[in-house]
């Protein structure tokens, strides 16, 4: 029998290890947690009940362990949480043990099967979303994974549970995470959002960030590409001449020859030389919303999708959740979540998208990034700013530097929510708007936990 070792008790985790059980695998599945801080963690019931699930299926559970603390596995499966360049992982390779993500095990049952396979620093979630979305109006059975809707192997088990009633199409939201361990994985369609720093922590320099990421699309059979994201204008002419680009800007956005397939004109969505719809039945505020609608509709033509269920998903997608969210109205003033902009240049566009004056909460874990643009749109649009989380100190120095001085250090979002009513009505802003420019980890457990928080708050003002 062959022997398994998934790393990380989440979500993705859990059902690679089911997965590989249902197909006569000895697994087993370590994390370096404890008990108590698996009690302790906001999905703890669910996690408690899926432990348990597992051990009656014949899984072993290690928790407060390392890899590879007994024999060594047929296979490594690693969740994205996990670094993979840390030491034990660049041994194990070293030593010819096979390491591989839960991106890369689903795609193993799954690879029959056509994907859309979604990329990028910002934009990632909305395209997802909006291509899942398209696909189904159409009647296909196309789920999304990945980092929104499923874990992968969840659909992998789904398939092998019920071959007969399998997928049309998946449609994969995947980060620099995924991508790296994943190395056989290619996509049918791949799609490149925006490229801007980010998780320089774990990939170090823009250059490593970008090769994973292009790593992806270089093994797609299609290639779509944002081109009206500055840094994929240049760089991403390595993809050929049979590269697909979309642009709000028109179809001649470029003096070269590259073909801008997907674009707006005249108040209208072209694709492939048809119309698809007019701009106006899109609901989503924000030009950054308009490129990932571009893109989502070339990955649905591509699949021969007709226009009528284009239109159709357009008109009724409700947004995405912690992004740009609308939460109510309360005392005339907007209150929207945007927890997902977890950084600088997803902060700014948050902020350009929505009515001035606005007031702005940010902060949480401070990342690596180019803060100008950011802090430009907070001068043209913020009334004031309310600064939370470990970040706050060093986001109120920034903003000092610049010579903006309406911002106060509140430290948690109830403080901010509490305060920011009657500083709204003192300005007469619009808008009270989280958009965080951090990820969450400071304080909550992930970008969604802040957003739902925020959530809850707004709800119990009104």
């Amino acid at each position: 029998m062959p022997t398994g070792e998934i790393i990380g008790l989440g979500r993705s985790g859990i059902a690679a290890a089911r997965l590989l059980n249902k197909n006569g695998w000895q697994v087993t599945l370590v994390d370096s947690a404890t008990e108590a801080q698996i009690a302790s963690r906001s999905n703890a019931q669910q996690l408690q009940t899926a432990q348990q699930k597992l051990e009656q299926e014949g899984v072993i559970i290690r928790l407060n362990s390392k890899v590879l603390a007994k024999d060594t596995p047929d296979l490594i499966v690693v969740s994205p949480g996990v670094p993979w360049d840390t030491e034990v992982l660049k041994t194990v390779r070293e030593n010819q043990v096979e390491t591989i993500g839960e991106i890369e095990l689903a795609w193993r049952y799954l690879k029959q099967i056509p994907w859309v396979g979604i990329t990028g620093t910002n934009g990632k979630t909305t395209t997802t979303a909006l291509t899942a979305a398209i696909f189904q109006s159409a009647g296909l059975n196309a789920p999304a994974c990945g980092n929104i809707g499923h874990a992968a192997c969840e659909l992998a088990i789904r398939h092998f549970d019920t071959p007969d009633d399998s997928f049309d199409w998946i449609i994969a939201e995947l980060s620099s995470y995924q991508i790296e361990s994943s190395l056989a994985l290619a996509p049918q369609i791949g799609i490149f959002t925006t490229l801007t720093p980010d998780h320089l922590d774990r990939h170090y320099t823009l250059e490593n960030y970008y090769q994973i990421k292009a790593s992806l699309l270089r093994r797609c059979r299609h290639k779509i590409i944002n081109g009206d994201d500055r840094f994929l204008q240049t760089v991403a002419l390595e993809f050929g001449s049979d590269t697909i680009w979309t642009s709000v800007q028109g179809k001649d956005s470029f003096r070269d020859n590259r073909h801008v397939a997907v674009y707006i004109q005249d108040g209208w969505i072209v694709a492939f030389g048809e119309l698809i719809a007019p701009v106006s039945l899109f609901k989503m505020p924000g030009k950054h919303n308009l490129q990932n609608l571009l893109l989502a509709i070339a990955a649905a033509k591509l699949a021969g999708i007709e226009k009528t269920a284009i239109a159709q998903a357009i008109t009724s997608f409700p947004g995405v959740e912690h992004r740009l969210e609308y939460i109510c109205t309360y005392q005339g003033i907007k209150l929207i979540n945007d927890s997902k902009a977890t950084n600088y240049d997803a902060a700014e566009v948050g902020l350009n998208s929505v009515d001035a004056p606005v007031i702005l909460i940010a902060g949480g874990q401070n990342k690596t990034g180019e803060d100008a643009a950011w802090i430009d749109s907070i001068k043209a649009k913020a009334a004031f700013v309310l600064l939370i989380g470990e970040a706050a100190p060093v986001f109120a120095e920034k903003l000092r530097n610049c010579d903006y001085h309406n911002y106060q250090i509140v430290n948690t979002l109830e403080n901010a929510l509490t305060q920011s009513i009657a500083i709204a009505q003192q300005h007469r802003a619009k808008v009270i708007l989280l958009s965080p420019a951090c990820a969450s980890f400071d304080q909550y457990l992930s970008f969604e936990a802040r957003g739902e928080h925020f959530r809850q708050l707004c709800r119990q003002l009104s």
